[in-house]
């Protein structure tokens, strides 16, 4: 039946859902109908602006510590214990954000987070007591789910079309890789280049830029739906437990080609090595996003997307098996980063789709935190087989993880959520 694009624009569907026309669409038809839409150029580039500092503060707090106490050591277990006290807190505010709206809980989150950066600038500029790094690090943790609201947005501006839904999940997806991979470099060049804290610093000044140019947006921000009384919270929704399990192993995912690459390359090579991962992830979502789509969020369509990540996951294993070096990694990663991005963009449409109705940025945000907790204790499990174990023995894991997700992804696409 006839219907129309949020800007006005008329289409017809086809049998199956799917815009007519979608499949044969090109990059400049597919995003430019997102961008069509009054005010969502203004508030997908302050969401850039406000996620990037999110991939630079790791490594700025990094160096800024380990320059100044001398202690790698003391700056990795300040910088987790941010990201444990992140993961515990950002479901939270994800819910008030849901309850009040994005501008009304984002702006003072986000003022509270960027209090604790400063703090933490100012207790390693004046040498105060290590607790006070830890205590400064955990004040971060109210940052908002900026990659969360963006994809609300969307969905509330896209709601009646399911494809240009997911060209814009697949966006946000581009996106969040694109961040991932500039941001560490920022970081550390800011930090080498100017003063130890540059990095914190700039990070704070474009998030507190980028947020309020995002929230700023107020035509596009999803009205407070309120949830009705009854209603499951979204860990309890129908499909949701198997669904953040396929998260957690797609951040070990993360975690363990990261690493591994660090400590098989051992070298300045391996930053670019991880660049190119994040670069075939960034480029598969993008052309994955033109791909047409009835029903994103499919549980069978995550079961095919982590089948084909496990099966590219073993390309890096077999790189570092066979003794190529950087060379041959350089081939390899970017073919199994290119895995990563559908089944991201894939179970986001899931986890947007079995959530209540008022929870959506609450249970992107609980993706996000099994996401870093994957990414955390992949990390542990390929840092502690790289001192252990052979060279290039870490890949064995990313393929251990995948596969483990491929299992939670067929159980619950058995069991599809009504």
């Amino acid at each position: 039946m006839p219907s129309a694009l949020p800007d006005g624009t008329p289409y017809d569907r086809l049998d199956d859902g799917t815009p007519r026309g979608h499949a044969d669409a090109t990059p400049r038809t597919a995003y430019a109908r997102l961008f069509a839409v009054p005010g969502t150029v203004a508030f997908t580039a302050g969401g850039l602006i406000a996620r990037l500092p999110f991939a630079m503060f790791g490594v700025s707090a990094v160096v800024m510590i380990a320059g100044s106490r001398g202690s790698y050591a003391l700056a990795g277990a300040v910088t987790a214990t941010g990201l444990t006290v992140t993961a515990l807190v950002a479901p939270w505010t994800a819910r008030l954000v849901d309850r009040h709206g994005q501008a009304r809980v984002a702006r003072p989150a986000t003022a509270l987070a960027l209090l604790g950066s400063l703090a933490l600038v100012l207790c390693v500029r004046y040498d105060a007591p290590d607790w006070t790094l830890f205590a400064s690090c955990a004040a971060t943790a109210t940052s908002p789910n900026t990659g969360a609201m963006a994809r609300a947005r969307w969905a509330h501006l896209h709601r009646d079309d399911p494809a240009s839904l997911h060209t814009a999940n697949s966006f946000e997806q581009a996106a969040d890789e694109l961040c991932f991979m500039t941001g560490p470099a920022l970081a550390a060049l800011l930090c080498s280049a100017l003063f130890p804290e540059a990095g914190t610093v700039a990070g704070a000044v474009l998030m507190a830029g980028g947020m309020l140019l995002f929230t700023g947006q107020r035509s596009t921000e999803p009205p407070v739906a309120v949830r009705p009384p009854g209603t499951r919270a979204p860990l309890r929704a129908a499909g949701m437990p198997a669904l953040l399990a396929v998260f957690l192993a797609t951040g070990v995912v993360f975690g363990a080609l990261e690493v591994t690459t660090l400590a098989y390359v051992d070298g300045p090579e391996a930053g670019l090595l991880i660049g190119l991962q994040a670069g075939g992830s960034c480029a598969a979502g993008l052309v994955y996003g033109l791909r047409p789509v009835a029903a994103p969020g499919d549980p069978r369509r995550l079961a095919v997307c982590l089948a084909a990540m496990t099966a590219l996951m073993v390309l890096p294993l077999l790189a570092a098996a066979s003794d190529g070096g950087p060379a041959a990694l350089a081939l390899a990663l970017p073919v199994a980063g290119a895995a990563t991005a559908p089944t991201m963009i894939t179970g986001m449409a899931s986890a947007q789709r079995i959530v209540p109705p008022g929870s959506v940025n609450e249970g992107m945000t609980l993706a996000v935190t099994a996401i870093l907790t994957g990414i955390a204790a992949g990390s542990a499990v390929s840092g502690w087989l790289a001192e252990r174990a052979a060279p290039g023995a870490g890949y064995t894991v990313p393929v251990a993880a995948a596969l483990l997700g491929l299992v939670a992804a067929v159980l619950r696409a058995r069991r599809p959520t009504p």
